[in-house]
């Protein structure tokens, strides 16, 4: 998958799928833009793409705030002039509570990064790909974004929003040359999974991630890596026909529709 050439932006970039995601932008030759609000992790980041042979810049914003946005957006073009990329991805997985017990501004937390956060990025990066006449977002939604998972309310809404927003956008800007696709990982090994993990713990994290992988066909969680894998190919000039899709990776659990309400946050 080549990207020689082109400008990748990647949110939620300090860690995890983003920062996987970043590295192989770089990898396949393109100048990566890093965003998050975690300073520390995303500086990491862009220093890592650069030893990686590639440009990189870190630009901190908060993704539920519209200036923010704009800002992220104007940075990148800025620096690089263009934006091929974007890897819409920032996301919160809030606390685990039954629907009657959660919490108003846990859900309006979640939602705001993980919804609205979407939306404001595709608001602000696609009428940058019309100028240009083209370009490819994915979009980080879950397989929490097509089956319900007890005790996430808050973060399995959202990311039906996310694949909600997918379609829409794929569907209004596909003749522009615009492609808007949506990855839905399974448990990944990254800080989220490991936070539920805690939440859920009466016996110890690790009899949880027993539990949790034992639902796995693969019987393990996915890689930040594998996850990256998808999101690069979707953005590459492989994937040309392919929008308005949502791609699980999820080590095989979506073949049993009961394991995915076990746990369905990537």
């Amino acid at each position: 998958m080549d990207f020689s050439g082109k400008v990748a932006l990647v949110t939620g970039g300090a860690g995890g799928i983003g920062r996987a995601a970043s590295l192989g932008f770089a990898q396949g030759g393109a100048r990566v833009a890093v965003v998050d609000r975690d300073a520390v992790g995303g500086e990491e980041t862009a220093r890592l793409v650069r030893a990686a042979g590639s440009e990189a810049c870190f630009v901190q914003a908060d993704v539920t705030k519209s200036a923010d946005v704009q800002g992220y957006v104007k940075a990148t073009l800025d620096a690089y002039g263009t934006i091929d990329c974007f890897f819409n991805n920032a996301g919160i997985e809030g606390k685990i509570a039954l629907t009657g017990d959660y919490e108003e501004d846990v859900f309006d937390a979640v939602i705001a990064v993980n919804l609205k956060g979407v939306f404001l990025g595709l608001r602000h990066v696609i009428p940058v790909m019309l100028r240009q006449q083209g370009g490819a977002i994915v979009n980080t939604a879950s397989t929490a974004g097509i089956a319900g998972s007890p005790g996430l309310s808050g973060y399995v809404a959202s990311k039906h929003g996310v694949i909600g927003l997918t379609r829409t956008a794929a569907s209004e800007y596909g003749r522009n040359g615009i492609r808007v696709n949506a990855v839905c990982p399974g448990p990944t090994d990254t800080r989220m999974i490991h936070s539920l993990e805690a939440q859920t713990s009466t016996e110890g994290s690790n009899s949880v991630r027993e539990r949790y992988q034992s639902t796995i066909p693969i019987g393990r969680y996915s890689t930040p890596e594998e996850i990256a894998n998808l999101v690069l190919f979707l953005s590459s000039e492989l994937a040309g026909s392919i929008t308005g899709g949502q791609y699980l990776i999820d080590g095989g659990r979506g073949a049993s529709p009961s394991a995915l309400r076990t746990v369905a946050a990537g």
